[in-house]
């Protein structure tokens, strides 16, 4: 039987209207850290926009990775759990490896038009089955239990989640 090993990606978009406590946090201090930094890019004030920043300024798709600084410190406190994404039975299952961030758009002068997002690669996963529209798991480094079985996660795909990479073997 050939095993498929996956890694789930969640792309978790963050902007002014964030509700949860988090996400609230991730805005304002990513919203400060790009005002901060877009000043190495548009020194006379003459771009307003982080578009207009990325067409007209030599460099500043950098932006994505210097802004990413304020947003480490909160990736880290959610120590390694992927935020959202939970089982059939309300819980979060699903442990990254990997992030990265991204602004989307953002304003000097507008806060409400930032927003950020900040996308998570999961460890891999066995994908053992399918059961209708929900998709049979378990972690692919997990030893078994005593009793030889295998502990399991079963999980609709939501909104911005995706297999990112799916790996066969014999």
């Amino acid at each position: 039987m050939t095993e498929r090993r996956i890694r789930i990606s969640y792309r978790k978009i963050v902007d002014a209207t964030a509700t949860r406590p988090w996400d609230k946090l991730v805005f304002e201090d990513t919203y400060q850290e790009f005002r901060l930094q877009a000043q190495l890019f548009s020194q006379a004030g003459k771009y307003r926009t982080f578009g207009e920043l990325l067409h007209h300024a030599p460099g500043a798709e950098q932006l994505h990775f210097l802004v990413s600084a304020a947003v480490r410190g909160y990736v880290q406190q959610l120590t390694g759990w992927v935020p959202d994404v939970v089982d059939n039975l309300g819980r979060l299952f699903l442990k990254f490896s990997q992030f990265q961030f991204e602004i989307i758009n953002s304003d000097l002068l507008d806060k409400a038009r930032h927003q950020v997002a900040v996308s998570f690669y999961s460890e891999p996963l066995l994908w053992h089955d399918t059961v209708g529209s929900y998709l049979l798991v378990s972690e692919a480094a997990a030893e078994p239990q005593p009793t030889g079985e295998t502990l399991t996660h079963l999980f609709q795909l939501p909104p911005f989640v995706s297999i990112h990479s799916l790996h066969l073997s014999p």
